[in-house]
């Protein structure tokens, strides 16, 4: 199959859009305006649904229908465009409303950047003392967009946003001295959108003498499901293969970090076909994904996509809450109905597919578990727990919030049994009061 790409400028010429209503495109072309838009041939002619696209989860997990954005803000934007506004003016009016869809959460930019010799390593974030995140330059994009995406801002043009980097010598004497270090996870964008010959050069890096004590790489990809032959077709899937099998020989583990949203992406006989030509390379893939409203929020959905991970040899790994960013309020799943609908759908899975952990909020503090809801003294609550933190002394320590049946991320949370601030939130808020002295984490020597 040949792979071409949709965006706001061609996606009028896809046979299946040509019979939408033009009022369905137009919103398309006003969503696009803020949060970028790009499908592909093969999730447009193997994913969707079109005889029920407005239901379709595919079709709403890549295209920018209008409800993607806050009435207030398409508002804004298509009155300005009635109005004939000059461009620029438009233009002016989409960035301010970028700004307000809090384009980079957690404290990515502020909190997460590491320094070395006194400076910045821009393309580069170590949050947790185990793991960093590098973002390759060549790598900041994707096969496709996802509509859900926490990351959008490095696609959407927005000035001082984008985190990205060459792998130079800095980075390198970096990992050097972060012996603490066993992971990296090469992220974007998307990793595999690069030629195999430039991944190549990332990976061989970390080969390097000096970087023993980094056992696992991971890449972050959405390539299984919306281009499988990337390591089917590809003029060089043959080498990425190779690529894959180098770095295992080389005594590390290379791990695939899959993002799969829905079952219907585990369907094709393409991605079932990948599937086994990267594990037959020695990669593990493991599985993740956010729970989105009007996507997967349903426990059969979700268990029926772990069995089939787990029946391919993938390990189910996270499911992730929405971040607070972009179009999360379209989204939207409580964390009452998240925990239920993960109970629900781990129940009826075997002990394979329970390799699955979540509810979980990537959140500033760390990556926050929502272990269950309970009652105590006649008081309902939710029982919190880190898996990942930025001092992990917090790792794995029972906290416990008031029930809050419409909270969705951690800041909607309050503590229970009348304390003041969760057992974290001080040493949190000097750390950000601090802000770390931008670097990534804090912990006693």
């Amino acid at each position: 199959m040949e792979y071409k790409a949709y965006t706001v400028r061609n996606f009028r010429s896809i046979p299946q859009i040509k019979l939408l209503p033009e009022s369905l495109k137009k919103e398309m072309e006003i969503v696009a305006r803020v949060l970028p838009f790009k499908s592909n041939s093969y999730v447009v002619d193997k994913l969707i649904n079109w005889d029920n696209y407005s239901e379709d989860p595919i079709f709403k997990l890549t295209f920018p229908v209008r409800e993607i954005l806050s009435e207030e803000h398409f508002s804004r934007i298509e009155n300005a465009i009635m109005a004939e506004k000059p461009e620029a003016e438009i233009r002016k009016i989409c960035e301010k409303i970028k700004m307000e869809l809090n384009p980079h959460p957690a404290g990515q930019l502020e909190m997460n950047i590491p320094l070395f010799d006194n400076q910045k390593l821009e393309g580069v974030q170590h949050k947790y003392k185990e793991t960093v995140l590098f973002f390759p330059l060549q790598g900041q994009t994707c096969h496709a967009y996802c509509t859900f995406c926490f990351r959008w801002p490095q696609f959407s043009g927005l000035e001082g946003m984008k985190i990205s980097s060459k792998y130079d010598e800095k980075f390198g004497q970096y990992l050097k001295q972060k012996k603490e270090v066993t992971n990296v996870l090469i992220t974007g964008g998307d990793p595999l959108v690069m030629k195999t010959n430039i991944l190549a050069k990332y990976l061989k890096n970390l080969l390097e003498p000096g970087l023993e004590h980094i056992h696992t790489i991971r890449i972050g990809s959405k390539a299984l499901a919306y281009w499988p032959y990337r390591f089917l077709t590809d003029p060089d899937a043959g080498e990425l293969i190779n690529l894959f099998k180098e770095v295992a020989s080389a005594g590390k583990q290379l791990t695939l970090m899959a993002h799969f949203n829905h079952p219907v992406e585990l369907g094709t006989k393409a991605v079932k076909h990948a599937i086994r030509v990267i594990r037959s390379a020695g990669v593990q893939i493991r599985t993740q994904s956010p729970i989105l409203k009007n996507i997967n929020d349903s426990a059969k959905v979700w268990a029926k996509m772990w069995r089939l991970q787990a029946g391919l040899g993938c390990h189910p790994y996270y499911m992730f809450m929405a971040r607070d960013t972009g179009a999360k309020q379209y989204f939207d799943v409580s964390l009452n109905d998240a925990y239920e609908i993960f109970r629900e759908a781990y129940s009826k899975v075997s002990g394979v597919a329970r390799t699955a952990r979540g509810p979980v909020m990537s959140a500033a503090p760390g990556k926050v578990h929502v272990v269950g809801v309970s009652e105590v003294s006649g008081q309902k609550i939710f029982v919190l727990q880190f898996i990942q933190a930025r001092k992990s002394d917090w790792v794995k320590r029972p906290f416990f919030a008031k029930f809050n049946p419409d909270a969705s991320w951690l800041t909607d949370l309050e503590p229970a049994f009348g304390e003041e601030k969760f057992f974290w939130q001080q040493e949190f808020e000097e750390m950000s009061r601090l802000n770390l002295k931008n670097a990534a984490f804090q912990e006693e020597e």
